[in-house]
């Protein structure tokens, strides 16, 4: 019987290609989206959710047992960009930018959890950031949320370990998506003091993601991982410059880490 995949944010980007991926593995594959109606044309079916919303979450769960009965894997890839100097974001976009990356995978994995249990067994697989590593100047509330799931994770993994449900976050780096359509980016304002700053790491930020890496190579990532009989806790996936980034931060004194991202943005 085919196992049963959940993805957050399954119609476009890296969600898309890892559902049409699994599917051609023969998962059983069901996206989300809050307008699934938009996409008819999905390889795969589309359930109506918003991650935002507790309610909407219970029905797309609801839905997705009366279908299957089971509910195997969840992928929590819904997520949403933000940039900007943290002087100048206001707080509610950055509380919004929590609910989506942060608050709304807990109520996805707390929502299917009686069901994995009852099974006793399930998959778990958080969507992070290879941001989430470190603060990186002017996308550090991004970085703050996806770190924070990181960090969750691992609580996560130890409280759920008698009941075989197995959970690991994966950190993909930067992939060639439409992420940059849908995030909140702060206006660069004339009278800013980091008018000049600011502006220089949007273009560097955009030029990265216009020369991402394709999106199938997450997909296989994600394949692996849920394949795998004792999956690890981190995964990293991306160019290898921005995965021994991650390293670097682990080996070098603080401040000169801080100096090597810094020259990186030309701040």
């Amino acid at each position: 019987m085919s196992k049963v995949v959940l993805i957050t944010g399954g119609s476009s980007g890296l969600g898309k290609s890892i559902g049409e991926f699994l599917t051609e593995k023969k998962f059983k594959v069901y996206g989300t989206s809050r307008f699934p109606e938009k996409y008819p044309d999905s390889k795969f079916p589309i359930l109506k959710l918003d991650v935002n919303q507790l309610d909407s979450i219970h029905s797309c769960i609801t839905d997705l047992i009366s279908k299957t009965n089971k509910i195997d894997v969840l992928i929590n890839n819904a997520g949403v960009g933000i940039t900007g100097p943290i002087e100048e974001i206001p707080i509610n976009e950055m509380k919004r930018n929590f609910d989506t990356n942060f608050f709304g995978p807990i109520q996805m994995i707390n929502a299917v959890l009686p069901y994995m249990r009852t099974q006793n067994s399930g998959r778990i697989l958080n969507i992070t950031s290879i941001a989430g590593y470190m603060g990186l100047p002017f996308r550090g509330v991004y970085s703050a949320s996806k770190g924070a799931l990181e960090l969750i994770t691992e609580s996560y993994r130890m409280e759920l370990k008698d009941f075989n449900i197995k959970m690991s976050n994966i950190a993909p780096g930067d992939f060639d998506t439409n992420i940059a359509a849908g995030r909140y980016q702060a206006p660069e304002l004339e009278n800013s003091a980091y008018k000049s700053s600011y502006g220089k790491a949007i273009k560097l930020m955009n030029s990265h993601l216009d020369s991402g890496e394709d999106p199938l190579l997450m997909a296989k990532a994600v394949y692996r991982v849920i394949s795998a009989k004792n999956p690890k806790i981190h995964y990293k996936v991306g160019a290898i410059f921005q995965k021994f980034s991650v390293v670097l931060k682990r080996i070098l004194p603080d401040h000169l880490f801080e100096r090597l991202l810094m020259l990186f943005y030309k701040l």
